[in-house]
């Protein structure tokens, strides 16, 4: 057992579920890391809850049969593309209907025999950024900023998440933000990249008024591209890249099932305690 008492803190699965694939590794929480290749299966179609749950374990199955897997009853973090309030799906914008209301923990659970935690997945990939990428150094409150067919919003505040902000839904100028400042919203009016500064400026300017962050991270595929758009902005609050890229989902989805599991623990040893 001795090398998995170790292990089962210092590795956990981490499970990015998207509307084309199911993605999982194990992370090292130390690095944030993955340690080992991505495994990937196709998400079902249609991607019912049940069908899903299936496809997930399947992936988790192969990496518990990994020498580096940690012990079997660990927590296992799954983001996805949802609000999740308590582990239950309150949206359902690029995935089946029937995941309106669904208690997806407790379906996980179920399926996979061991503890699922589920999350946003926004808000995986904000707390990756803010705990291991971009926002390592900064302390108080990071904010990442995915610019992709949406804006997704992922807030940390002194390494703690704030679930489920939808921040790419914020009403600018009578518009909803992200139809007028995602990448795809750049890409259908064909803007420069001076064009979409403008509109960029525009929102972050207003977020910032709003909250007031140490630091914004963008990320998306745009992210890559950050030096023809970064430099254009003029905001009073630091502004970087994203750095963990395709793996954030996985990494922050690992990190919150273990800092989930602590904080329970934690609970338990208070009640005992009192008793």
């Amino acid at each position: 057992m001795g090398h998995h008492d170790s292990a089962s803190h210092r590795y956990a699965i981490g499970i990015d579920i998207g509307g084309t694939g199911i993605k999982g590794g194990i992370v090292d929480l130390r690095k944030g890391k993955l340690v080992g290749e991505r495994f990937r299966l196709d998400t079902p179609k249609p991607a019912t809850p049940e069908a899903v749950a299936m496809t997930l374990a399947a992936v988790v199955a192969e990496l518990t049969s990994r020498p580096e897997a940690p012990a079997a009853h660990t927590t296992v973090g799954v983001t996805f593309p949802a609000i999740v309030a308590d582990g239950v799906t309150l949206s359902a914008a690029n995935v089946d209907k029937s995941w309106i209301g669904t208690d997806a923990d407790a379906l996980f659970t179920a399926t996979l025999g061991r503890p699922v935690r589920l999350m946003n997945d926004a808000d995986a990939a904000g707390l990756a950024e803010a705990i291991y990428g971009a926002g390592k150094e900064t302390e108080g409150t990071v904010m990442t900023i995915t610019l992709g067919t949406g804006i997704g919003s992922g807030m940390v505040s002194n390494g703690r998440l704030v679930p489920n902000t939808e921040l790419g839904h914020l009403e600018i100028d009578g518009h909803n933000a992200e139809s007028q400042a995602s990448a795809t919203a750049r890409e259908r009016d064909g803007l420069s990249w001076e064009e979409y500064a403008v509109r960029l400026q525009r929102y972050f300017s207003h977020v910032e008024f709003l909250f007031t962050p140490q630091l914004f991270i963008v990320g998306g595929g745009i992210s890559k591209r950050s030096e023809d758009f970064l430099p254009l902005l003029n905001l009073k609050t630091p502004i970087l890249p994203a750095k963990l890229k395709n793996n954030a989902g996985i990494v922050g989805a690992a990190h919150h099932a273990t800092q989930v599991s602590k904080d329970k623990a934690k609970k338990a040893e208070k009640a005992e305690k009192g008793a």
